[in-house]
């Protein structure tokens, strides 16, 4: 079951403008101190085109060429706005100040410029929360790496986008060729803030139509048995998940502090597509099995031996359909799955993460989610925070591994080939450990984000993963 926009009708638009939805409001009230809510990325790139003859960073021109898209992007120039007394979720307005130079700027690492001095870098400006009185985003370039190139370190706010929207920012922003033709950059305009009391105005009126406009669309979903069917189904199997999470293990739950650390293993992908079709599995169940793998492997250097318990992941789900690709926010779903840590291979692994996945899919799981997302539009603006701190403190889920699709083929910026993107989830508040997938250009991306006192052996993990990656090839 998926519907064109959330059940409850999601961000509202008033031209002047436009009002959170329920899930983006939870995103923006969970981030804190030590969890900053941003999905991020680390990517490289060719320098040739970035520099000028001297080898200096063409700053200026990189600020130009970002501007030149926004347009394209109308959120990048947008900030948060409260209404007054908490009366309503938070809303998007124009940035009346925005300037392109407070969101693009440049990172210079001291010499010799390794790959360690890199990632410490990324990490200490991913745990850098974003500005509000601005908008939600920054691109930082880092120059000075002992190779020549130039790395990229991305920040969205959770609250402007998910893994998919993500994808459809890079998009807008970066060229599937090195010299694309060029675009008409029509003028902007930032429509005034609206008043105070306007604000307050509009948010009573929501709260009396958002009722009335929720169970109209759950009279669409009674009126047809099939989408009924699937929900109540849907809804029973996530209840019963979430009973069965309480008695699993866990591995990586624990209270994340300042620090952060990022690894990553690369594979080709063609080789992962190969055994997944061969056991009539997806990507994501293959790579599921080998976060399994490597979880075994943690355990039991942590002297866990045995089978040991479930792993219990949360695999979100895009919602979005074809005709939303382009508009910001989460259109997200999830599926709760438990994936065996213990097993005798990695084919066994496989084949025991499809069989869980095609279950919870049988029994439309993420459309019961789904559904229990959308009912959190019918609550108070104030349960954002109730939900938000839930987040932090949930019992449920061990670790969140996403997987974002990428495009096939290399992305460019101003002529600068992208040769390789690690892409970052935020940690909750006892999440010690966040898994990302990003298949870009022919390779997988696994990118494994810590907290390097709460998992202080998450070193194993990665290295686990490298094992099982290889295993996996083998099976090729």
């Amino acid at each position: 079951m998926r519907r064109s926009g959330r059940v409850a009708g999601g961000s509202q638009s008033h031209g002047a403008f436009e009002r959170m939805s329920a899930l983006d409001a939870v995103f923006l009230a969970a981030e804190g101190e030590h969890t900053p809510m941003h999905l991020g990325s680390l990517s490289i790139l060719d320098a040739g085109p970035l520099v000028d003859e001297r080898g200096a960073f063409r700053l200026h021109a990189v600020r130009t060429r970002v501007a030149e898209r926004l347009h394209l992007v109308p959120r990048f120039r947008q900030r948060v706005r409260e209404v007054p007394f908490g009366q309503g979720r938070p809303v998007w307005v124009d940035d009346e100040q925005f300037r392109v130079e407070d969101h693009v700027r440049l990172h210079t690492l001291e010499h010799p410029g390794t790959r360690e001095q890199l990632v410490e870098a990324c990490c200490e400006l991913q745990m850098q929360l974003l500005d509000r009185r601005r908008p939600l985003w920054e691109i930082w370039f880092v120059e000075g790496l002992e190779d020549g190139s130039i790395a990229m370190v991305q920040k969205l706010h959770h609250a402007m986008v998910d893994g998919v929207s993500g994808v459809d920012v890079a998009a807008a922003l970066f060229d599937v060729e090195p010299a694309p033709s060029r675009i008409d950059v029509p003028d902007w305009h930032p429509v005034p803030s609206p008043s105070p009391s306007e604000l307050l105005v509009r948010a009573e009126l929501e709260r009396v139509r958002q009722p009335a406009i929720w169970w109209r669309a759950v009279r669409e979903v009674v009126r047809t048995p099939v989408a009924l069917t699937r929900v109540i189904g849907g809804m029973a199997d996530a209840v019963a998940g979430e009973l069965g999470m309480l008695t699993g293990g866990r591995t990586f739950t624990a209270d994340v502090g300042s620090q952060r650390r990022l690894d990553w293993v690369e594979v080709p992908l063609e080789g992962v597509h190969t055994v997944a079709h061969r056991h009539r599995a997806t990507v994501n169940d293959v790579v599921l099995a080998t976060i399994a793998e490597a979880t075994s492997a943690l355990r039991e250097h942590r002297g866990l031996h045995g089978a040991g318990p479930t792993m219990e992941i949360l695999v979100p789900v895009s919602t979005r359909a074809e005709d939303q690709h382009g508009h910001l926010g989460n259109r997200v779903s999830a599926m709760l799955v438990p994936v065996p840590i213990g097993g005798p291979s990695i084919e066994w692994r496989i084949d025991a993460v499809r069989d869980a996945m095609s279950v919870h899919k049988g029994h439309h799981q993420a459309d019961g989610i789904e559904v229990a997302l959308d009912s959190l539009e019918l609550l108070p603006s104030s349960v954002a925070s109730l939900v938000a701190r839930t987040i932090h403190r949930q019992p449920l889920v061990d670790v969140v591994v996403t997987n974002v699709p990428g495009p096939p083929f290399p992305l460019y910026f101003m002529g600068a080939r992208i040769t390789a993107s690690v892409p970052i989830v935020p940690l909750g508040g006892n999440l010690a450990v966040g898994i990302a997938l990003l298949s870009y250009d022919g390779r997988l991306t696994v990118g494994v984000h810590s907290d390097p006192e709460a998992c202080p052996d998450v070193e194993v993990l990665v290295d686990g993963l490298r094992k099982a990656f290889d295993e996996v090839a083998d099976l090729g």
